[in-house]
């Protein structure tokens, strides 16, 4: 504690130039884990996005996702009510939701266009939240009309085909036996997703009216939704142990949007990061050096006393490990205040590439960041002061007193 007081004092002694590196170091820091904080906003975000969009993780047939298929739902699962009620025992599993993938041609009697069909169990739309912004009319559901098939169609898709809620369609593909079919669906909501491409094409219909249209009892997948999104992978190992016959994929595998932007992510910020660390090295290179040269005779009267040259090393790390202590901590408080204030203005970030709908600009802030960034800026104080007070240490004592 003696050390630590005299370091202190010392800092003291020039004011100016400590609070000057101070100020540095913090500034360094909010820049630090205010990047990181929305680095990992970002992240958090767009893994929920991607489970909450087909689940924690699908169970497929083992050759679904990695070969076309030469007609409708060839890998497509069957008999698939044991699968789901063994899954639902689970208590890790919140939700167990079957899907069809389909495709074709969708007309209004006058024109026609592609479109991409999703059938799925009306509970999905309760289940993953309001994962589609309806514009008109309701989503999905199992209160709906049992005798008249349904159909919710992207906004663009609608605009295309100049229908609203209540007009009829008529969808037509290709069976599992590749032949073609027709039915004819009444529009009971319009919806976007926020991103054109999606809307210009995809629509969802019930999943007994997709196997209808198919002519099948098959699904393509199983979604399966967790309670706790972090034990996605030790579940996904658990069951393919079990089911070797079957692909479980986690979401992480199918979130390409995720992985793109993660990597992206990973190296502006990482340069950004490595660019303030750099910052800080230099700043207290520059005040130690000053501080040293400035001691020098004090550096000489200590060592003619009988002080040893790692004594005296010891001193002026602590000084700079002291400034780099205070600068981060203050600058964990601001990027604290600063995480905390945004929630409250409520502040937007434009639409992302590829979307028409912003997102809030939020930071998470993650005390076990900014623990390792406390750490990292202290070790690089410790080494700019080694650098710069074994230098000033070296000299001999004739040389250090007679210093001007």
């Amino acid at each position: 504690m003696r050390w630590i007081s005299f370091a202190f004092f010392n800092v003291c002694r020039n004011g100016r130039r400590s609070l000057f590196t101070i100020l540095v170091a913090a500034v360094a820091v909010v820049a630090i884990l205010t990047t990181s904080g929305f680095a990992l906003f970002t992240y958090q975000s767009l893994a929920e996005k991607a489970a909450r969009d087909e689940g924690n993780f699908i169970i497929t047939h083992q050759k679904f996702l990695k070969e076309e298929e030469d007609t409708p739902l060839q890998y497509g699962l069957s008999d698939i009510e044991k699968l789901i009620a063994q899954l639902e025992t689970d208590e890790d599993i919140k939700s167990v939701l079957p899907r069809i993938n389909f495709n074709g041609l969708v007309s209004n009697g006058e024109k026609s266009s592609i479109f991409i069909g999703l059938g799925v169990d009306p509970e999905e739309f309760m289940v993953k939240g309001p994962f589609l912004t309806m514009l008109e009319g309701k989503a999905l559901s199992n209160f709906g009309n049992e005798d008249e098939a349904e159909v919710v169609l992207g906004k663009e898709l609608a605009r295309n085909l100049k229908v609203t809620v209540g007009d009829y369609i008529t969808l037509m593909s290709t069976t599992t036996d590749g032949a073609l079919n027709a039915m004819d669906f009444t529009i009971r909501g319009i919806y976007t997703t926020g991103v054109p491409d999606l809307d210009k094409r995809q629509l969802y219909v019930k999943l007994s009216d997709a196997q209808s249209l198919l002519y099948t009892e098959k699904v393509s997948s199983l979604s399966v939704y967790l309670f706790d999104i972090s034990k996605t992978q030790q579940t996904v190992l658990d069951y393919q142990k079990r089911d070797q016959s079957l692909e479980f994929t986690p979401w992480w595998k199918r979130a390409f949007y995720y992985q793109s932007v993660k990597d992206l992510y990973n190296r502006i910020f990482g340069l950004l990061g490595g660019i303030m660390v750099l910052l800080v090295f230099f700043s207290i290179s520059n005040t130690m050096a000053m501080t040293v040269s400035e001691r020098t005779r004090e550096i000489g009267t200590v060592s003619a006393m009988g002080s040893y040259q790692w004594e005296i090393i010891r001193n002026f790390v602590l000084e700079s490990s002291m400034i780099g202590f205070i600068g981060a901590a203050l600058g964990i408080v601001a990027s604290a205040f600063i995480a905390w204030g945004l929630v409250y203005l409520g502040l937007e970030m434009p639409p992302p590439p590829g979307s028409n709908q912003g997102y809030p600009l939020t930071i998470t802030f993650s005390w076990e960041v900014a623990g390792i960034v406390l750490l990292t800026m202290v070790l690089v104080c410790v080494l700019a002061a080694l650098k710069a007070a074994y230098k000033g240490s070296s000299k001999s004592i004739t040389e250090a007193l007679s210093h001007v």
